[in-house]
């Protein structure tokens, strides 16, 4: 799937949540006993913005924080990593978001959203929009979890349809943030409609679209009229669908130091693969290879890889066997 002629503005433009990530530095120990802790730039569509932006892209991000000293870290972190933030604004009165986690590999990663009274990225308007510089991106990304709250949930929608070439949709449900998973599928619905691309795990697709097993999940985004589903498996890999056919590709192994952000860098590395007019299969390897380098670090913005360093493991993984990705039916 290719994407329109560049211009002027922005080859990326993510929309939604952002927060302070204060991750511990030891491993395999509960918060409370943890004795120290590093300071990261997190959220979503920040750190897939970061991702991109790692590969040379003009990528920006749309979101709010606190008037507050992590709200500077944000706006500093950004221009260091190479993202615009002119639409980075904050809300006098509420508090930037941190998120605590703690850390039991291979697969064991209980996250802490400190998002209270209200996270200042739900608070993003409709009307306060620059829709032209959303249009003019060649990629727009936007997340469920924007959908959450008003007035964040117009803006959301409204945004997407701003859009005239390729969005994408991160289903990205986090359960804390819906009162019921029948209410956000409402929601995602609605937006399924402006979205081009949809891209989540399986727990994500089933509450989008009711259905788990996944050809049956990508046969459903299709249907909600995407161009393009993606099913993440988790150990069993990715399969990646369209009208014209469908790939599944297996993981890329890595010892696995914390999961959390290994999502972000697959969508960076997806929208890198867009951006190039690459094939479904050459995207999902390459996007995979990339998350597994995130899995294999501690922090998330901080450990997204640029295009050499995915190369590397992709040429040490070697070339897929016989087999191992395999065209499927969705």
């Amino acid at each position: 799937m290719t994407t329109a002629a560049g211009t002027a503005g922005h080859d990326l433009v993510t929309m939604g949540r952002v927060s302070v990530d204060v991750y511990p530095h030891q491993v395999g120990v509960p918060l409370e006993d943890v004795e120290s802790f590093g300071k990261y730039l997190g959220g979503s569509p920040t750190n897939v913005a970061v991702a991109a932006a790692r590969y040379g892209h003009r990528t920006a991000v749309i979101t709010r924080t606190g008037a507050d000293p992590f709200g500077r870290f944000v706006h500093k972190a950004l221009r260091g990593y190479g993202v615009d933030d002119r639409f980075v604004t904050d809300v006098p009165g509420l508090p930037t978001p941190l998120a605590f986690c703690e850390i039991f590999p291979p697969d064991d990663f209980p996250l802490y959203f400190y998002r209270y009274p209200k996270a200042p990225d739900m608070e993003i308007r409709a009307g306060e929009l620059d829709l032209d510089a959303i249009a003019d991106a060649r990629i727009f990304w936007a997340t469920v979890t924007g959908l959450s709250q008003e007035p964040s949930r117009e803006a959301t929608v409204a945004a997407l349809a701003a859009h005239p070439g390729t969005t994408v949709l991160d289903l990205d449900y986090r359960p804390m943030f819906w009162e019921s998973p029948d209410a956000a599928r409402a929601r995602v619905r609605e937006a399924l409609e402006h979205a081009t691309v949809a891209v989540g795990n399986l727990d994500e697709c089933e509450v989008a679209v009711g259905e788990r097993e996944p050809r049956a999940a990508a046969r459903a985004l299709l249907d909600r009229g995407v161009a393009v589903a993606i099913v993440k498996q988790g150990p069993r890999g990715v399969l990646a669908a369209s009208a014209d056919g469908a790939v599944e590709v297996p993981p890329t192994p890595v010892e696995v130091v914390n999961g959390l952000g290994a999502g972000d860098a697959f969508g960076g590395a997806l929208c890198h693969g867009l951006l190039g007019g690459w094939d479904l299969e050459r995207i999902v390897r390459f996007a995979n290879a990339a998350g597994a380098i995130v899995a294999s670090r501690l922090s998330c913005a901080d450990a997204m890889p640029d295009a050499a360093e995915v190369e590397r493991l992709l040429a040490a993984a070697g070339p897929p066997a016989a087999g191992e990705s395999k065209e499927v039916t969705a």
